[in-house]
């Protein structure tokens, strides 16, 4: 089973950016389709977007509006989430997760 550690979370200044990684261990990370997920305070889980198992393709949820971008480094075994233009609305726990499995998430902060 694969096991999934988020980091790169803090508080940022509206505008601003960050980047996280999404650090995989145990079955092939190779092998399969990855994605992110956030939850924000008193709000349902959503979908942020995924990326295919080789990297050549990724889908993102239309309020994404190209401010994020998510990539891996399968040699890594790394997931990464770079977000820019970052908005208070964004404050939330950001996950990554493949299939069910999921990380414990990291908090992202977004100060007006």
């Amino acid at each position: 089973q694969v096991q999934l550690v988020e980091s790169g979370g803090g508080l940022v200044q509206a505008g601003g950016s960050l980047r996280l990684p999404c650090a995989a261990s145990g079955r092939t990370f190779s092998s399969y389709a990855v994605g992110w997920v956030r939850q924000a305070p008193g709000k349902e889980r959503e979908f942020l977007g995924c990326i295919t198992w080789n990297g050549d393709n990724t889908y993102y949820a239309n309020w994404v509006k190209g401010r994020f971008t998510i990539s891996r480094d399968n040699g890594l075994n790394t997931l990464y989430l770079q977000m820019n233009t970052l908005k208070p609305e964004d404050t939330a726990v950001y996950y990554c997760s493949v299939g069910s499995t999921r990380g414990l998430g990291t908090q992202v902060t977004v100060s007006s």
